[in-house]
């Protein structure tokens, strides 16, 4: 990298992120929360690899073609992790290549709130390219070692780590962010109280009131193995996690805006708003 872990605060703040999101990804898919804990290392993947052979992605952002993340893991820990996932789905037996899509899957999920980060740190929405399957970078030579341990008996796991890296153009647009616009100024000698009787007049929010956004009402979830789900036929009932009472969840782009009650207007469904989620709480129906 062009700067170390050491100097390099909102790198490392980024790593931590992404690996507090890659444990939540494998809880919910696995029941299982790892434990999760890295630290910066320095030299050439064979010194680090312990003679082990890593599985690379290489995820880039949209932000700049040449800003990505790599990361690698010795087939003992993406084929566990993988096989873990599917048997939790309920299948007895997983194929080797069935454990990699998966654990291509689960970095998946992991680096997009990789994205949302160095969005929050560039002040503008950034998400993730195709990634893919590539060898690595052989100019890197800083990481994240990244331990992952999961409460089982199994001890297949010991000594294995993931390695990962920023490259030198994500880690210099992360490290310099630009400053947050701030609120202009009132003009000289006019009243500092804002006019709040007259519109606010910007272009780009002109354009996103007439941006079309999915609204869907949640009125429960269940889990099921995957040998339960098969077994559905016309006339299953799926008991959801929600009592008759309780209020139903308004989501906007998947996100949680609301609760409220069901109603119906002129014979259709509607929703009456009792209820306007708070910021944390939106925030946490995003992760």
């Amino acid at each position: 990298m062009s700067c170390s872990w050491k100097d390099a605060e909102n790198a490392r703040s980024l790593v931590d992120r992404w690996v507090e999101s890659l444990a939540q990804v494998l809880e919910s898919m696995t029941d299982q929360r790892p434990g999760v804990r890295w630290e910066p290392v320095a030299g050439s993947v064979s010194d680090l690899g312990g003679g082990q052979e890593f599985l690379w992605w290489e995820q880039p952002f949209q932000i700049d073609p040449q800003a990505a993340i790599w990361i690698g893991a010795p087939q003992s820990s993406w084929e566990y992790a993988g096989a873990l996932t599917l048997k939790a789905a309920g299948l007895e037996t997983v194929e080797t290549q069935e454990a990699k899509n998966t654990w291509f899957e689960i970095l998946g999920q992991s680096l997009a709130v990789v994205a949302r980060s160095i969005g929050s740190l560039l002040h503008r929405e950034v998400t993730t390219e195709n990634g893919g399957e590539r060898p690595v970078d052989p100019s890197l030579n800083e990481w994240a070692a990244v331990t992952l341990a999961f409460p089982t008996p199994d001890t297949t796991q010991a000594g294995s780590r993931l390695l990962v890296a920023l490259n030198p153009r994500l880690v210099a647009l992360i490290s310099a962010p630009p400053a947050e616009p701030e609120a202009a100024a009132p003009p000289p000698g006019g009243d500092s109280v804002p006019d709040t009787s007259a519109p606010l007049q910007s272009h780009t929010m002109d354009l996103l009131l007439d941006v079309d956004l999915p609204v869907s009402i949640s009125f429960g979830k269940a889990r099921l193995p995957m040998k339960e789900v098969l077994k559905l036929t016309t006339g299953s009932i799926v008991e959801l996690n929600r009592s008759l009472d309780d209020p139903v969840e308004v989501l906007v782009n998947q996100c949680l805006i609301a609760r409220g009650e069901v109603v119906v207007v002129e014979g259709n469904y509607g929703i009456r708003i009792q209820h306007i989620v708070s910021r944390q709480d939106r925030l946490r129906s995003l992760r």
